[in-house]
């Protein structure tokens, strides 16, 4: 073995995880200074009013929570202040948390518009021999924090599972679990705690007897294993301190795609609900053809103004991408659920899935339908690109028949509200480096910034 594989073999795989505080609660604090110090929680619902879906650390110690009305969060917390979600901007507002982060590591891996994992891996030989993991994650952290004006939690550990765990512990701040300390850190820690642990997997164990990672621990191997599969071995490992993984970056294709819309008001009239879903299932058609994906099965649920619900589902006997069969598949499902029904129309629910993978890459005269299509959509692209510049407009310019006749209906179509921003991750990973298939495209620019945040962080000790 050569002097540098046993260099690697040594190396003790370290994973920084970080996340936003309340992110949108923060967002909105960090938008408007006046509510710096006060109890702030953000609304959800078609008016902003609905139930809470962000508190920050202020409003939570009246007891307001995700979820809760946000009358019931007033009535707790009479001085807080209540804001609606403006999503674009908490977008531009991730996108300069995730450029601060890629400055300090090679392998940087976003999982939601908040939060994200870094290797630091090879930190011990590269940076941290003249400082300690905890001064330089602080840094980190006390940089967004002033660059970016939003609070941030970190957690360092031997693989991204426990590193989350790591973070959720050190809220607010920072907590490092040094190797060889995983197991005492995870002993009385509820396995409910872990990511991917789901109710039916949380009842088994408690059969088991196992309620924390301390009696999973103890717990025979080839029991979770018998009783899990790979995952209980996994579980094991894990719960005994011995579960170390690198930090990978995937970008997968997406298994559904789907669209859940509030109207604005309570639709009496099922045939303008029925042209926003098919608007919308054009929409979600269009973004499977760019990602390059075709659905097998789509479905549609519609609610009422009195949150009863009914839907239905068509599976086609090959997979689809043109606009026309899905939308036509799309109103048969929708005359088929409506037919009798008389309440106003409050909710709008589709999704497709079962999806695969579609060639749309064009030839030079286009012989196939997949071509033609393909090629109509990037010159569709490209149109509305050449509209926008020369218009000068935010609007969009081009547009089907289904979304016209949409805009026509109502003025409150004609800007449709940005839709929240979760993200998949291979979306996140191009609109950060501009490609999802080589993260490490601009390696050498990242190595010029990581050896002048290197030179400054000597330099400030």
């Amino acid at each position: 073995m050569t002097g540098k594989n046993v260099m690697s073999a040594n190396l003790k795989n370290r994973i920084l995880h970080v996340d936003g505080d309340s992110f949108f609660a923060s967002c909105e604090i960090a938008l408007d200074k006046k509510l710096l110090g006060r109890a702030v929680w953000v609304g959800g619902g078609r008016r902003g009013d609905g139930i809470v879906i962000a508190a920050n650390r202020a409003a939570k110690k009246f007891g307001v929570k995700t979820g809760m009305a946000c009358f019931e969060a007033k009535r707790i917390c009479p001085r807080g202040v209540l804001c609606r979600p403006h999503y674009d901007a908490y977008r531009d507002i991730s996108q300069k948390m995730f450029r601060v982060l890629e400055q300090y590591s090679p392998m940087l891996v976003p999982v939601s518009i908040d939060e994200g994992f870094l290797d630091f891996t090879t930190m011990d030989s590269v940076i941290w021999r003249n400082t300690t993991p905890e001064k330089y994650v602080r840094e980190i952290c006390e940089r967004i924090t002033r660059e970016v004006k939003i609070p941030v939690s970190a957690g360092l550990a031997n693989s991204s599972r426990l590193a989350k765990l790591t973070t959720d512990a050190a809220k607010p701040g920072f907590l490092e679990i040094k190797p060889g300390e995983e197991k005492d850190f995870l002993q009385d820690r509820s396995v409910r705690e872990l990511s991917g642990i789901g109710k039916n997997r949380q009842r088994s164990l408690a059969a088991l007897g196992a309620l924390t990672f301390g009696h999973v621990a103890k717990l025979p191997s080839p029991l979770l294993k018998q009783k899990f599969g790979i995952w209980g071995t996994q579980l094991w490992l894990f719960a005994n301190g011995l579960w170390s993984e690198p930090l990978l970056l995937e970008v997968k294709d997406r298994t559904t795609i789907s669209s859940n819309t509030t109207l604005p008001y309570d639709e009496p009239e099922h045939e303008a609900a029925l042209t926003f879903a098919l608007s919308e299932t054009t929409r979600l058609t269009g973004q499977l053809r760019r990602e390059q994906l075709q659905a097998r099965e789509i479905s549609l649920t519609i609610r009422f103004d009195d949150f009863s619900e009914v839907g239905g589902a068509h599976r086609f006997q090959h997979a689809q991408f043109q606009n026309s069969i899905i939308n036509a598949a799309l109103e048969e499902i929708f005359r088929g659920i409506m037919g009798g029904q008389v309440k106003p129309v409050r909710q709008i629910r589709i999704a497709m899935w079962n999806l695969s993978r579609l060639d749309t890459q064009p030839t030079l005269w286009g012989r196939t339908i997949e071509e033609r299509w393909g090629a109509l959509d990037e010159a569709a692209q490209k149109a509305q690109k050449i509209l926008k510049e020369k218009l000068k407009i935010d609007k969009i310019p081009l547009m089907t028949g289904a979304q016209l006749a949409l805009r026509q209906l109502d003025d409150t179509h004609k800007n449709p509200k940005a839709k929240c921003p979760f993200v998949p991750q291979r979306e996140m990973v191009k609109k950060l480096w501009g490609t999802d298939a080589d993260p490490l495209a601009h390696k050498g620019d990242w190595e010029k910034r990581l050896a002048k945040v290197s030179k400054q962080a000597q330099f400030n000790g």
